[in-house]
């Protein structure tokens, strides 16, 4: 099955699908390797590990792109692409999802903020009218190759004018072609639990470490009838704490994490089986 199809296919089951965001091509594996079904690229994480800067529109296209074809190219799951506003108007956005597809990616997420974007969970977000994001949906359909390539149309509205309009654009997008929904940033449970009742599609809801939306379990969510659930920054935020943690102990002890805190880190060969070295190894061999 195509990873496009396979994709769509686990957002309309019954079983709620789980994205975990990777940022780089060795969070995509780990992701894969604990046993997700698929993977959401962070934007916010391509921004911190690329550039070392917040996800408020500095990343450009072809960097998001880069890192997306990297991640795609190093697992064999189906993998979202992170569009943020499509980098432009809506003959941007039709190249965008050209240029993502060819990379790989089985679906994209396109947001109705005015560029420079910025991260979904931080103050100061603007929208564009409705009726252009509109017309940048229907771009990106008409965009796409594969009918299975999934746009997921994500609106930023409940930070500006209110739940209501939220479902409302969630609403008017699905009926322009969007596949899933997406409202960003629901402050409470019960407005999650609205917005799913309301959204005349399937609906995904973002669980973000420290951000505005309540953490629920993924059991809650299924049973709310959420479609998907990504939780896009706990991979990177795991990541930066343990290179810190690890980054410490080589100053206080002066001696690698592996000689007093093994538990800390992979062992060589935890790590060289992980980037696939056995594979290389076969290789060698059968063109020795």
């Amino acid at each position: 099955m195509k990873k496009t199809t396979l994709l769509k296919k686990m957002i309309l089951d019954d079983e709620i699908l789980v994205m975990p965001g990777a940022y780089d091509a060795l969070s995509a594996k780990i992701i894969e390797k604990a046993g997700f079904k698929a993977i959401q690229c962070t934007g916010y994480g391509i921004a911190a590990s690329v550039l070392g800067k917040p996800d408020v529109g500095i990343l450009t296209m072809t960097e998001m792109l880069n890192q997306t074809r990297n991640i795609c190219n190093a697992v064999d799951i189906p993998v979202m692409a992170d569009g943020d506003t499509g980098f432009g108007n809506a003959i941007n956005v039709y190249h965008t999802v050209k240029a993502f597809e060819a990379a790989g990616a089985a679906g994209i997420n396109l947001e109705d903020q005015v560029f420079p974007k910025r991260c979904g969970h931080m103050d100061g977000k603007e929208v564009i009218p409705m009726e252009e994001m509109i017309k940048k949906i229907k771009a990106a359909v008409d965009a796409k190759k594969d009918k299975d390539f999934v746009i997921n149309a994500r609106t930023d509205a409940i930070a500006v004018y209110g739940i209501e309009e939220a479902i409302r654009r969630g609403n008017a997008y699905a009926e322009a072609g969007a596949d899933l929904i997406f409202v960003e940033a629901p402050q409470s449970i019960e407005d999650i639990k609205y917005i799913i009742k309301n959204i005349k599609a399937p609906v995904s809801i973002n669980m973000t470490d420290g951000g505005k939306t309540p953490i629920a379990t993924i059991k809650q969510l299924q049973e709310w009838g959420a479609a998907r659930v990504s939780i896009p920054v706990t991979a990177i935020f795991a990541a930066a704490k343990g290179i810190e943690k690890a980054m410490q102990i080589i100053m206080e002890e002066g001696v690698s994490p592996t000689v007093n805190h093994p538990e800390m880190v992979m062992t060589f060969k935890e790590f060289t089986d992980l980037v696939g070295l056995p594979e290389i190894n076969e290789l060698e061999k059968k063109y020795k």
